[in-house]
């Protein structure tokens, strides 16, 4: 053995930790030993600064569902229902006043028409057109809108009558006009004689034909009645326009012959003038009262249909109509054959 192997020969002073093999790993400092290693020291360097994460978003809390109370209303419809309902009790409600209203207001009238009464069957006495009682003519007609007519068209049957009042002041002033006319020209008589004519065929016959029809029309809802206003009160503005035109020589005194009379006296030019425009805004408010009441007309249960039966029920209803026909009838199976 000795003769292939030889071992060297050990020394005393010989260190095995001394081997380069381990000193070389035992003097390098980056690899943390326990020989090494002191956890007290401090660090050579500042610590690395700190990067803060961002926080995330917290989750939303979950409220428990509400149970409700054994004396807490259940709503098992959607949520808009109930608004709903809020309109519907105030429609309801706005109606039944309107309906109470309307109620307190036929009581009234019904102890207003009792109390103007004279008893069982008894008529009230005419107050229109209120006439001094020395007079040998009496009223002809019973007017009273407070009375006869409803709340909703008091103002436009007042409107209305009105309204005739003012055509009538219209044709007095056109007959002082037409007078100073005659006066500053003497040969156009004929104009002042129609003027009078005017003044005395238009009032009553305005008061008979449109305003007395209205007035019944507004005072029993009568589709006859409304029908023949608008027949007659469409006529009268016709002649409005007539009026404001001023044709010469047909006793209207408007815008023609006022300004051809103007050259001759500026004073009666003037009063002519002052007429044509009375007459202009008589022609102005007649159209918007016809269009106003046709509009109302409209808002109405009337109908031709209500209005032709109407006709033949206040023509078999009248006395002196059955009388004409009883006695045709009577004539024609008397005659001789």
């Amino acid at each position: 053995m000795s003769k292939y192997t030889s071992f060297p020969e050990p020394t005393e002073d010989q260190n095995p930790f001394q081997d380069p093999a381990v000193t070389q790993h035992s003097s390098n400092t980056e690899y943390a030993t326990l020989d090494l290693y002191n956890p007290f020291d401090k660090p050579a360097g500042p610590p690395p600064p700190y990067e803060a994460s961002s926080p995330s978003a917290p989750a939303p809390a979950q409220t428990p569902p509400s149970r409700t109370t054994p004396t807490e209303p259940r709503n098992y419809g959607s949520y808009n229902a109930q608004p709903a309902v809020n309109a519907t009790t105030a429609e309801l409600l706005r109606k039944q006043e309107e309906l109470e209203r309307k109620a307190q207001e036929l009581e009234r009238r019904e102890r207003e028409l009792q109390s103007h009464s004279l008893g069982p069957g008894a008529t009230r006495q005419n107050n229109w057109p209120p006439l001094p009682s020395f007079c040998p003519v009496g009223p002809c007609f019973y007017q009273d809108i407070n009375l006869e007519i409803s709340q909703r068209f008091q103002r436009t049957v007042t409107i209305m009558y009105y309204f005739w009042m003012f055509c009538a002041f219209t044709l007095l002033f056109n007959l002082i006009s037409s007078l100073a006319m005659f006066c500053a020209d003497t040969s156009n008589g004929s104009g002042f004689g129609l003027a009078i004519l005017w003044a005395l065929l238009f009032t009553p016959c305005s008061f008979v034909c449109w305003y007395r029809p209205v007035y019944k029309a507004f005072r029993s809802d009568s589709s006859f009645n409304f029908f023949i206003f608008f027949f007659i009160f469409f006529a009268q503005v016709c002649v409005f326009v007539i009026m404001t035109i001023g044709i010469p020589g047909s006793g209207f005194s408007g815008w023609i012959v006022s300004l051809a009379l103007l050259s001759k006296s500026t004073a009666v030019g003037v009063i002519m003038i002052m007429n044509a425009i009375l007459f202009t805004a008589q022609t102005t408010i007649g159209v918007f009262l016809l269009k106003k009441i046709h509009s109302m007309y409209r808002q109405t249960d009337a109908s031709f249909q209500k209005a032709q039966a109407e006709f033949a029920t206040e023509v078999m209803s009248n006395q002196a109509v059955r009388q004409a026909a009883a006695s045709a009838a009577q004539g024609a199976f008397t005659a001789p054959r």
